[in-house]
């Protein structure tokens, strides 16, 4: 399926937002994951099924300011 991932179209094969995470290469990291617009907690990302065209947003934290 594809879908949108931090503004760019990627088709993947995974259909939770934690399986995702994984295939994208984001495995254990820490990061905070929003989709369509609303954000998914850690704890929710396994019961978070992804639709064809969802757009995804991965922020990982940085230092500086």
């Amino acid at each position: 399926m594809k879908i949108i991932v931090n503004g760019d179209s990627v088709a993947v094969q995974a259909v939770s937002l934690d399986q995702l995470l994984v295939e994208l290469g984001y495995g254990d990291a820490r990061v905070a994951t929003a989709v369509n617009g609303a954000f998914v907690a850690r704890d929710s990302r396994a019961d978070c099924t992804l639709s064809e065209g969802d757009r995804l947003e991965v922020v990982t934290p940085r230092q500086g300011g």
